[in-house]
């Protein structure tokens, strides 16, 4: 890929300010808020990758599972995560070179994604992977802590959120679930979701103090598009 400086399918406008460097846009916000949907297609508007860094999680979540590993076990679970080779080949993920996309999509591997993001080693060797991949060209990151800790000086940092009612509504119909039932226990387990990205100790959900806020609850998935290659062109432009 080429720096933001020698764009090839950039939008009109937008031109590097950071000589040598390549644009990072880092979005954050709770699960359910549309941070994946947003960030692939604005990837795609830019032209540049998408990295999921929640899938490097679940791909993690899932080598464990397979290997027996406890999720109580942070040392072997960073081991694992130090071990990972995680690839991103257009829409597929790749783990140790065995495409993973589908499986790694469950919610049991959702459920102990969030569980060993917790910890520390986990967290910091997947910074790692992140950072090297991203340093390889401009990219587009979404996920908990993009713009707090893996990339702070980001050009372009979003947080996305969305009404609790709105975030369980879009996962259960990811999900295929239907009825109102199913999408109360949905909104129970993304509260608790919630409450552990918060609070755990090694870096927390929360806004960085220089990212834009944006409610998507009554936003089309083009308006939020917009909005941020808008805030692109603006952080970007000369």
């Amino acid at each position: 890929m080429r720096p933001i400086g020698q764009p090839e399918h950039m939008p009109s406008g937008v031109h590097s300010n950071r000589p040598g460097k390549y644009l990072i846009v880092a979005i954050d916000g709770p699960a359910g808020a549309g941070k994946s949907t947003v960030a692939r297609a604005v990837a795609k508007r830019l032209g540049i990758p998408y990295i999921d860094t929640g899938a490097m999680y679940r791909a993690v979540a899932l080598w464990a599972l397979r290997a027996g590993v406890e999720h109580g076990d942070p040392h072997r679970l960073e081991q694992l995560a130090r071990q990972a080779h995680i690839q991103f080949s257009g829409e597929r993920v790749l783990l140790n070179g065995e495409d993973v996309t589908s499986e790694i999509r469950t919610p049991a591997i959702g459920e102990a994604a969030s569980r060993i993001a917790a910890y520390g080693g986990v967290r910091r060797a997947m910074r790692e992977e992140q950072r090297r991949i991203a340093s390889e060209s401009s990219a587009v990151l979404e996920g908990r802590d993009i713009g707090t800790v893996v990339f702070p000086d980001a050009q372009v940092k979003v947080f996305l959120d969305a009404s609790p009612e709105e975030r369980a509504r879009r996962r259960a119909a990811e999900l295929g679930l239907d009825g109102g039932g199913c999408r109360e226990q949905v909104a129970r387990e993304m509260a608790e979701r919630d409450r552990r990205d918060r609070t755990r100790a090694e870096a927390p959900l929360t806004q960085a103090p220089d990212a834009d806020y944006l409610d998507t609850t009554n936003l089309s998935l083009e308006e939020v598009e917009e909005a941020i290659l808008k805030l692109v062109r603006k952080r970007t432009s000369n």
